[in-house]
């Protein structure tokens, strides 16, 4: 029978919150450099906005690299 986990409180609070702060830069950052990518070279709205969404997916992809790294580092349960 497998042992119940305690879930470490701290590093969950951290991992959070590293994930709202990180998370929101990064998604951000990557979205408006789709849209200024889109403005500077004067494409089509329609194009412009699967510009932005790519890069704002990518911005997610990154997020989530970077958070199963942050959880290596700070183990949810001990």
């Amino acid at each position: 029978m497998a042992q119940a986990r305690i879930i470490n409180w701290g590093n969950l609070t951290t991992i959070v919150s590293v994930c709202i702060l990180v998370g929101t830069e990064l998604v951000g950052m990557s979205w408006a450099a789709g849209w200024a990518l889109g403005g500077i070279f004067g494409l089509a709205p329609t194009v412009a906005r699967g510009v932005e969404i790519a890069f704002g997916l990518s911005g997610f992809v990154g997020l989530y690299y970077f958070m199963r790294a942050a959880i290596k580092v700070e183990p949810l349960s001990h």
